[in-house]
């Protein structure tokens, strides 16, 4: 009975300090560009971190915008969370523009370190510009979005707004006087040391954070989260979608080859992927196409480089019609483009030479291969004789007269002659 008793003492003081031990803070790190696969990355930590009772999500960010639709998502599950969640514009030189401030300012606390900044989110029309009465609902609907959370979070709503409508930015002491975030960390350990003992509102509760001393655990990407978000890149998809092009009609070409149809089956695909983040133009994607029908075209019609000349062209042209932002990072990188027009079009040079080349070259079996060959004199020959060529006999005349034994060249095949001549 006494064992008991010690047993069920020990397990409840157990209990007593497991429930009194903080927390552990989890460390969201967001450096690319907002994207679905950004927002499905935050989604599934913050649900993590519900599960095991974390004190506190920290959302380290410096990107330069993103989608609209991606980056709702994540301000929706910010707001969802019933763990606090601290964003933080890190290093200095970092930003949070565009869709980042909007999330920035989402957060129950927003911090920036110094020399970063944080604005500039006016929004932008992926593929065909809208009309001026479509692109007024488009801001109007932005502007309300980013008003409303700065009411919720207690910041100020017009210099909110005006990240939108004006496209400011701020720096992190300008950001900070106008009340658009709560406070300036040199760091992350001079932030945590700042957010310690500060009150939250959470659902109307309020919540002290206790971070000091607290483990601080990095969220890492999933093997599949890091590959698409690599495909999510405008110079890897435009790649992607080249070479999955240039498989695809590899294959028709040669059917049975397999492996070109399938790396380029693939890599179109994944390429398709790309482009629900991305704004695609589609006359791009034609001229791309019309490139390398042209390209394909130089190898079974002799045009003298005329249809290599318009491949090189029309990809280039595309190439660069591909993707239309004013955002650099939603486009293609002159240095992909020029890499992969001339390797594009060096290999389908170099095919059409060896083709060239092949034509060029003299028949080495059949008939009109003997033509040229050098052989011996069997017998004497005049108007009939034989010589020995290319390893058989044949029967041979001559226009002048040869001795048995001499080296003979081939001038014709005529039926199952040869008319040979004397070697020099």
């Amino acid at each position: 009975m006494r064992f008991c008793m010690v047993v069920v003492m020990g397990l409840f003081v157990c209990a007593l300090l497991q429930a009194a031990e903080p927390g552990r803070i989890l460390e969201v790190d967001i450096s690319d560009p907002i994207s679905p696969v950004i927002a499905q990355f935050v989604h599934r930590n913050l649900e993590a971190a519900k599960r095991q009772g974390d004190s506190l999500v920290l959302i380290d960010i410096d990107t330069p915008g993103g989608l609209d639709t991606a980056m709702r998502e994540i301000v929706k599950d910010i707001l969802a969370s019933p763990v606090p969640v601290a964003v933080y514009v890190a290093p200095s030189g970092a930003r949070a523009a565009s869709a980042g401030a909007i999330i920035t300012l989402a957060a129950d606390v927003s911090a920036m370190a110094p020399g970063t900044n944080i604005g500039a989110a006016h929004p932008v029309s992926l593929g065909e510009k809208p009309d001026n009465t479509m692109e007024k609902k488009i801001v109007n609907d932005a502007a309300a979005y980013v008003e409303g959370i700065a009411r919720q979070r207690g910041r100020n709503e017009m210099l909110a707004r005006e990240m939108v409508t004006e496209s400011i930015s701020l720096s992190a002491e300008k950001a900070l006087e106008g009340r658009v975030i709560d406070l300036i960390a040199t760091d992350r350990a001079d932030l945590l040391r700042k957010l310690e003992g500060r009150t939250v509102n959470r659902d109307g509760r309020e919540i002290v954070l206790h971070v000091a001393g607290v483990e601080v655990v990095t969220a890492e990407m999933g093997t599949g989260e890091r590959i698409l978000n690599t495909i999510s890149n405008p110079n890897v998809a435009y790649v992607l979608m080249i070479l999955g092009m240039l498989g695809l009609f590899f294959e028709l070409s040669n059917p049975g080859a397999i492996l070109p149809g399938v790396i380029g089956g693939i890599s179109l695909i994944l390429s398709f992927f790309a482009f629900q983040s991305l704004p695609v133009n589609y006359a791009g994607i034609l001229l791309i196409l019309l490139a390398l029908i042209l390209f394909v075209a130089e190898i079974k019609i002799v045009s003298h480089g005329m249809l290599t000349v318009g491949g090189i062209i029309a990809m280039l042209l595309g190439s660069l019609m591909l993707f239309e932002s004013p955002e650099p990072y939603l486009r293609v990188s002159w240095s992909a483009i020029l890499t992969t027009v001339l390797a594009t079009a060096g290999f389908f040079a170099f095919a059409v030479a060896k083709v060239i080349g092949a034509h060029r070259l003299r028949p080495t079996t059949g008939r009109e291969g003997l033509v040229g060959r050098e052989g011996e004199a069997d017998s004497d020959i005049d108007l009939q004789g034989k010589v020995f060529v290319n390893g058989e006999y044949w029967d041979a005349w001559s226009e002048e007269p040869i001795a048995a034994g001499d080296r003979v060249v081939v001038e014709a095949v005529e039926g199952m002659r040869l008319k040979v001549k004397r070697s020099l």
